[in-house]
């Protein structure tokens, strides 16, 4: 299993100090959540932030920009360091071409599914795809409760990343803990995201280890 702790739950006054840690941890990557308050109800950080974040950490960056129009800024998120940029189907009006620019900047491209988006709609790109990303919160906020109809979404998008040939990881972003975590697992997922899950725990490092075991 691939994990990808949140920043959004680090401790923002500390956060040199919380991507040390995850750079010496088992996570897998660092997963940056980018929100503009009109796409989703919160702002988080932007790029002189993410570029701050780029200079101390060890690990691959996965960013998900939860913002409108993403695709005019695929080479600041580049430049600040992006193995991954993951851009939201509900916002691309050319998802196609958005793919192929994120490819062309030298990143993997993965597209998100809010949770009543269905996975149909990539039907047409996913062999292009590095990996899908299904909230499994509505997005925004931190902390918030597990949807359960995600498990049958993994199981509908497993089924259509095999039967098309394609190479995409699934990620599952949202209540992700030990219990959830088992279950998407199971599911067919390949990489969790949690934040308040570890960064909450007295144990952050072992937090993250629990999840790497399932």
């Amino acid at each position: 299993m691939i994990v990808a702790p949140s920043l959004l739950s680090a401790d923002f006054g500390n956060l040199q100090r919380d991507v040390e840690m995850l750079n010496v941890s088992s996570a897998d990557w660092i997963h940056i959540d980018v929100m503009d308050g009109v796409f989703v109800p919160n702002i988080s950080f932007g790029f002189p932030v993410m570029k701050a974040i780029q200079r101390v950490a060890t690990k691959p960056l996965d960013v998900h920009l939860m913002i409108q129009n993403p695709q005019n800024y695929i080479s600041q998120v580049r430049d600040c360091g992006a193995m991954m940029m993951n851009v939201h189907q509900e916002v691309c009006e050319h998802l196609d071409r958005t793919i192929q620019a994120i490819k062309n900047a030298g990143m993997k491209a993965a597209v998100t599914l809010n949770p009543s988006t269905p996975v149909v709609m990539l039907e047409d790109v996913i062999a292009d795809l590095d990996m899908v990303l299904l909230m499994s919160v509505n997005p925004g906020f931190g902390g918030q409760k597990f949807i359960p109809y995600t498990i049958d979404k993994i199981v509908r998008l497993r089924q259509l990343i095999e039967t098309s040939g394609s190479k995409a990881l699934i990620e599952i972003d949202g209540g992700i803990n030990a219990e959830t975590g088992a279950m998407v697992a199971a599911a067919g997922a390949d990489v969790l995201v949690a934040g308040n899950y570890v960064f909450g725990a007295a144990d952050p490092q072992q937090a993250i280890l629990s999840l790497k075991q399932l």
